[in-house]
């Protein structure tokens, strides 16, 4: 199945209550081959509307940030964690992110990108599979399997929440700025699968039985 063919299938899902009040799916968008693939959280009210992620003010400085290092929208792949938009733009439930979770990482799987970039706290937990927040561990890459594949994680503020904050969006802008260094590296290595370790059975020696003579029985 090609990435096409999995949008359209996803364009049906109704595994989650999110499904109820979507205007549609928003599945992802740009190169269908990127190296570099953006992860957010979830579509918001623009994104709901037009289908597209990032399309509002956070998805201009997005493509702002990306024009500074010589990229556009269409050399990457950009999609959210959740592909419904949630009331009111709240945060993603647990159990939302878990019925949507496979669909992210068969993007991933399809796209194979060397470099995964997650926007804020959401999509770097889920990624990284650790609880660390976003503002440990920004810009800071990691590798992680995910989807079957070994990639890079570089986790990055959420440009939503840099808009009206000058030093986090000057914190974004450093942290983006290394983006192309990091494409230039090697893909990461495959990580080994761990040695499963057979406890070797315990061996009980039994001490040999006293005579009852000795032990005073009789």
């Amino acid at each position: 199945m090609d990435l096409a063919a999995f949008a359209e299938q996803v364009s049906g899902c109704t595994k989650c209550a999110l499904s109820r009040g979507r205007t549609q799916v928003v599945f992802g968008s740009g190169n269908e081959h990127a190296e570099l693939m953006f992860v957010g959280e979830a579509p918001g009210f623009h994104e709901d509307k037009q289908g597209v992620p990032f399309v509002g003010q956070a998805g201009k400085l997005l493509e702002k940030l990306l024009g500074e290092i010589g990229l556009i929208r269409s050399d990457v792949w950009i999609c959210n964690v959740l592909k419904c938009r949630p009331p009111g733009n709240r945060d993603p439930h647990p159990d939302e992110i878990e019925a949507c979770e496979p669909h992210l990482f068969r993007q991933i799987e399809l796209i194979q990108p060397k470099l995964i970039a997650t926007l804020g706290n959401f999509a770097t937990k889920l990624l990284s599979g650790k609880p660390l927040g976003i503002t440990r561990v920004h810009g800071q890459e990691q590798q992680a399997t995910v989807g079957g594949l070994t990639v890079t994680l570089y986790p990055l503020y959420h440009p939503a929440a840099a808009l009206y904050t000058p030093k986090m969006l000057e914190v974004l802008r450093e942290d983006f700025e290394r983006l192309p260094a990091l494409l230039a590296l090697d893909p990461p290595e495959p990580q080994p699968e761990p040695e499963l370790v057979v406890p070797e059975p315990e061996i009980v020696v039994e001490a040999e039985a006293e005579p009852a003579a000795q032990l005073g029985l009789f």
